[in-house]
């Protein structure tokens, strides 16, 4: 068989992959996010953060890295992310928040976003409530 009878098949399966765009549209940009936030290495330790969450974010970080016996369990730090889905609430009094895998891209400084290897983590974010 020649070479052009061999690319035939390949060349009309492209064709048609690359119809439509979920195969072979335009490149899209991750939507990042840069700021202060909390970070956790588990769930568990960010629900634990609200529950002991009560304005005074350093000693409830404290307290969650006191439990796990882990000094870097959870830290506040300001980075560029990547949010993923919401996969949990967590409430404390009147306080509701959002739990959602981050995926962490750089670290802010002064000057600018320096990039990181990506990594996952759990963060919190609050959510307004509205009395209905």
């Amino acid at each position: 068989m020649s070479s052009v009878a061999r690319l035939v098949p390949l060349f009309a399966l492209l064709t048609t992959a690359c119809a439509g765009p979920a195969f072979c549209g335009p490149a899209q940009a991750w939507d990042y996010e840069v700021g202060t936030s909390l970070i956790c290495d588990t769930r568990a330790q960010v629900e634990r953060f609200a529950v002991l969450f009560s304005g005074d974010a350093p000693a409830a970080i404290r307290a969650v890295n006191t439990e796990e016996q882990n000094p870097s369990a959870c830290a506040i730090v300001n980075v560029a992310y990547v949010r993923g889905a919401q996969i949990g609430m967590a409430r404390h009094g009147d306080n509701a928040f959002e739990i959602a895998r981050i995926l962490v891209i750089g670290v802010a400084t002064d000057n600018a976003i320096r990039p990181v290897r990506p990594a996952a983590y759990f963060s919190l974010f609050e959510v307004k409530e509205y009395a209905v």
